[in-house]
């Protein structure tokens, strides 16, 4: 879980530096806000696929649906990061999109 986590916020760390220098939006916040959303996300993510492991497949796309929008309204909410609630969900999304990608080809 460590490493999936690590692999997770440096993926997603890379979308949200992206998103501040393409959008002029605060990196500092959306950084933190990322690192600390996913470490609440994966832990769930986890919980899920653990209790759900006969059903993976379906548990993880739930998930990860679910995942996204919680992320998503953490950048919301938090105004520091100064996302309008389009803003926050086209971040998330490509943020989970792209960690997601990278994470299904990965053999961690």
């Amino acid at each position: 879980m460590i490493r999936t986590l690590a692999v997770t916020i440096i993926l997603e760390g890379m979308i949200g530096f992206a998103y501040a220098r393409w959008r002029e939006k605060p990196l500092i916040p959306l950084l933190v806000t990322s690192a600390v959303a996913n470490l609440i996300t994966q832990s769930l993510l986890w919980v899920a696929l653990n209790v759900f492991f006969r059903h993976y497949l379906v548990t993880l796309w739930i998930a990860e649906l679910t995942l996204w929008m919680m992320e998503a309204v953490l950048f919301f909410s938090l105004r520091w990061n100064r996302l309008g609630i389009r803003d926050a969900f086209f971040l998330s999304l490509a943020a989970n999109l792209f960690s997601f990608g990278v994470g299904w080809w990965l053999p961690i």
